[in-house]
This record gives C-alpha cells, structure tokens and sequence, in this order.
C-alpha cells in the first residue's frame, strides 16, 4: 500500500474503512447522541448499523455474525448506561474467546472536568474483561483501528474496546496511507521425535479438542489424523462438530454434563497417550481438573497459548498452531489397531443408550423430534439451563459453529440473538434457537428487531416454569424450592403479538407440524413446548 496521503475525512471514516477492510458489514447496538458519527461513518463505509433493543442482545447478535463469517463482530454503545448494559456480553466474548470491537460514545477530557451527567471511565471498567481498550485520537484513527483488529483475532480471539470522543469523531483529518501490519505469522514447531514415538507406539490414544481448534479452522486436520491413526475424539460443547458426530471416532461434547462425563471421564483415564487439540478448558467443569497425571501418562497439549489455567498440566507442551501443529507431529506414523478392548465404542453405545430419544414427551423428545424434523445443515442456537446440557449432548452437529452457544460464562439470554445474528449473515440457512423460558423473557423484546428484520427465525421455548437446573439442585440438596418458580406465560401468544407465529405445543406430533410449518414461514415463529420440569431428572 502506498505513503500517498488519504481524503480529509472524519476520524470515525477512518476508523470505519478499517473495520470493513477486515470484512465487517454488520454492526449492532443502540444509538445516543454521543455515537451518532461513528454509526454514520460505519453506514458511509458500507457497514450495516442494525437497531437492537439491548446491547447485550447486540453483542450476542455480533457473536452470530462472527461464527458465520469470520469477520470481526462490531457493537456499538452509547457512554454510561449503553456500555455498562453490554458488560455481560463484552465478558462472554472475553471468555468464549470472540473478537468483538466494542465502539463507545464518550465525552471529550475538558468537557468532563466540569460536566458529571453520565460519565464514568469506561475504559477502567472494560480493561479486565477485553484484550485491549483504546481512546480514539483524531490522527490515530487508522492506527488504533488496525490494532485493534489484529488484537481481537489473532493468538486466542476477543474483545477489544475503543473509546470515541465525540470531538474527535467529527475531526476531519487527513492521515498517511497506513501499511498495515501483516497477520502474525504462525510458527510451526518442530515435532519432537519423542512426541512422534509416543503417537506410533500408542495403543489407547485419545484425543480431546476444543474452541482454539475452531477458531483455527483446524476441523481438516483433526478428521485426516483421527481416521488415519484410528484416534477417538471428545470435544468441548464449542468444537462440537468438529469430527461430524455421525462419525463412528466421534464421542460428542463433554464437560458439563455429569451422566455424559461418567462414561467420557474413565475412557480418559484408561488412554495411555492424551492429544490435546485446541483444548482451552475455560469450558469445562471441574469434573475435568487434573483427571490425568502426566508424569504416568503421555500428555500431548497443542494450544494457541500457553498454559496459564492449570485446569491440567501435560507431558510436553505445543505452543503453535492446531492444524499444522498436529500434521507434523502424525507425520511419517504409521497406522496401527487402537483400544484392542473396544472401550470408545462401548463408550458412544452407552452414551447414546444415556440420552435416549424415544420419550413420548418432555425435553428429550423436543430436542429429538428438532433434530429429526430441521434440516441436516441447521444453524442451532441455545441459551443456558437445564435444556442447554441435554440439547448438547443431543443435538448431532456435523460441522464445526453449527450449535452456537455460550460455554464459558454461561450467560443466560444468549440464545435469541445469537439466532438474529446468525440468520442475518446466513440467510439461506435454517436457523433455530432453544431456549428455556426464564432466558426467553429476558430478550423477548428483540422479537421486535427479528420481525422488523423479516428474518423467518423459529424459536423453540422449553416451558416449565422454573429455572429446571436450579429447580433440580435445591432438591437434590433437600433444599427448599426457593426464588426457581414464576407462572407458565402464553409465550406463543408474545410471538404472534410482535407480529410472528405463535404454536402451543405438547406432543411429538404437535412440534413437528409447528417445525415444518416454521420452515415455509416467511416470518420469525415461535414454538412453545409446554413440558414438565421432572423431564431432566436422571438425564443430564
């Protein structure tokens, strides 16, 4: 790129023309005055600005996109209230490792000397829960933008934020053609011959692969390697899909469900060589802390990052890219038979045996008859609770980023506009969102931006009446029910008055008309399955 000088355009285009060079063409929030050019800057450039009813909703809505294109996903929020609502979902992206760029509105230093309405350091408050945090200065503008592009994708993904003064935002400038700085190169470590002799002598290796192994594109890698050397794959809920489920090494997700991790745990502990791929262990529960010890068996670990977590330690160490990472280290192995005793395919027949898919109603049978009735390709949403650990085992994914979720934070109200966000970037997909009722209530107002999006949407809501996975602890610790009940809402009703369709359903033969139904629809549907909240017990 050449030193020729750029147009005297406003700081916020310059800062705008970045962000849609790095493929961004949606941004999501909620306006106030002190946003106002850096939203027509992002419009001037070709960037979609999309009204959400919370930025929260906006930020999730953010997250669908990324997972559908790559792309960095942008909220915009105005000072004060504006970002202090987006703390939730700024925090997710931070722990579900999502490169988000956060834009705030705020007011210029003098002005804040003498003037208090609203004002707060945004910058203190996003610091520990982004990767980085920039104050936008007019004759910095491209350079704050490219960097904080590469911060928020490169190593593990996230958030980062930039602080727009509302004076310089308007600054015109005219700034020197920027030579952006090239992506980081990946090194690709030299594979250990001892690492590679224990691969080739292994008889019992498994392999256990997670969200840095997505974000890397590394599903190719996985599947060649796998297949080749005849190695079983577990996945964190996030790289579900990775190896296709219907695929005899797949044992699905783990992590969070006890009754699945029964089974997943102690096939673990039989291995004699563990293949850590992308494995970031801010998913998992502690079930998982330090189920190995790698003094008495192999532990390979190949992470984007070093390990800092000490969720686990291992045998040696990979700091490098998954896929190349993973290619050089099979390379030249031959073949060999793996787990003479049969033990990962007793494991997926019990697994598949423990969420079984013939009930004639409840949670298990709405995720089934979903899965039977959507198409294979479906994009599937799911917020938290008690349905989320049944949906994840459940739901067959068959590529990676196709069952979108929060795993880290696990925050409630994700499911709805993860949904939006991936149907606007995906619009030829089916897309479906699950979510249990108290998480539905807390984004039912974006019904209005989906309808006013004519995005065709179908939302299934688990409705019991409780929050089920609370509900289930305070019993099973003779505790009495407490704060866990509300009344049972007519949520087909909220679909149909934001101007959806709305369906009461309670059997199998009433969700699969409702889903073939939703799947002709040219608007967003609404399907409330009325079950009871017993329907977990004994199944997550």
């Amino acid at each position: 790129m050449s030193d020729t000088q750029q147009t005297a355009n406003r700081a916020a285009d310059h800062l705008a023309r970045r962000l849609h060079e790095a493929g961004c063409r949606h941004a999501f929030g909620m306006p106030g005055g002190e946003v106002l050019t850096v939203m027509d800057a992002l419009a001037r450039a070709g960037i979609a600005v999309t009204l959400a009813r919370h930025e929260n909703a906006a930020a999730f809505m953010a997250e669908g996109v990324w997972h559908r294109t790559g792309a960095p996903g942008i909220l915009i929020a105005t000072l004060g209230p504006g970002v202090l609502n987006g703390v939730n979902a700024i925090a997710n992206a931070h722990q579900d490792r999502v490169p988000l760029i956060v834009l705030s509105g705020c007011v210029d230093a003098d002005e804040a000397l003498t003037y208090t309405h609203q004002i707060l350091d945004h910058q203190a408050v996003l610091a520990p829960i982004t990767k980085a945090t920039f104050r936008l200065t007019a004759q910095g503008a491209d350079i704050i933008a490219d960097k904080a592009v590469g911060i928020a994708l490169e190593g593990r993904p996230g958030p980062v934020h930039i602080d727009v003064p509302i004076s310089v935002a308007d600054q015109r400038v005219t700034l020197p053609r920027l030579r952006r700085r090239p992506a980081a190169a990946a090194m690709i470590p030299a594979a250990p011959q001892e690492a590679r002799d224990w691969l080739r002598t292994a008889e019992r290796p498994v392999m256990i692969v997670g969200l840095d192994a997505v974000n890397q594109g590394a599903s190719g890698a996985i599947t060649e390697v796998a297949e080749r050397l005849n190695i079983p794959v577990i996945t964190t809920y996030k790289a579900k899909g990775i190896l296709p489920e219907t695929h005899p090494l797949a044992l699905g997700g783990a992590g969070l469900s006890p009754l699945a991790d029964g089974f997943l745990v102690p096939l673990v502990q039989k291995a004699d060589l563990i293949l850590c791929v992308g494995y970031d262990p801010i998913e998992m529960r502690p079930g998982w802390r330090e189920i190995w010890d790698p003094a008495a068996v192999n532990v390979i670990d190949i992470a984007a990052v070093p390990n800092d977590h000490y969720m686990h330690q291992a045998t040696m160490n990979i700091v490098g890219p998954c896929a190349p990472s993973l290619l050089a280290l099979a390379e030249g192995v031959t073949p060999r038979a793996t787990w003479p005793g049969g033990e990962p395919a007793t494991a997926r027949a019990a697994l598949a045996l423990a969420f079984p898919r013939d009930d004639d109603w409840g949670a298990a049978a709405v995720i089934a008859e979903a899965r039977a009735v959507l198409p294979h390709d479906t994009i599937a949403t799911v917020d938290s609770g008690a349905h989320r650990i049944l949906l994840s085992q459940m739901w067959t994914s068959h590529v990676p980023d196709a069952l979108l979720q929060s795993t880290a934070l696990c925050t409630m109200g994700c499911a709805v506009p993860l949904a939006i966000g991936a149907k606007i970037a995906s619009p030829e997909s089916t897309v479906v969102s699950f979510s249990g009722d108290a998480g539905f209530l807390m984004v039912a107002g974006e019904l209005s931006t989906v309808a006013e999006l004519n995005l065709p949407v179908i939302f299934v809501v688990f409705v019991d009446a409780s929050l089920s996975l609370i509900e289930k602890k305070q019993r099973e610790r003779q505790m009495v029910n407490l704060g866990v009940d509300f009344g049972r809402h007519d949520f087909a009703a909220i679909g149909r008055a934001f101007g959806g369709n709305g369906v009461r359903v309670t059997s199998r033969a009433e969700l699969r008309a409702a889903l073939e139904a939703a799947q002709r629809a040219d608007r967003f549907t609404v399907i409330a399955a009325e079950i009871d909240r017993a329907s977990y017990d004994n199944r997550i």
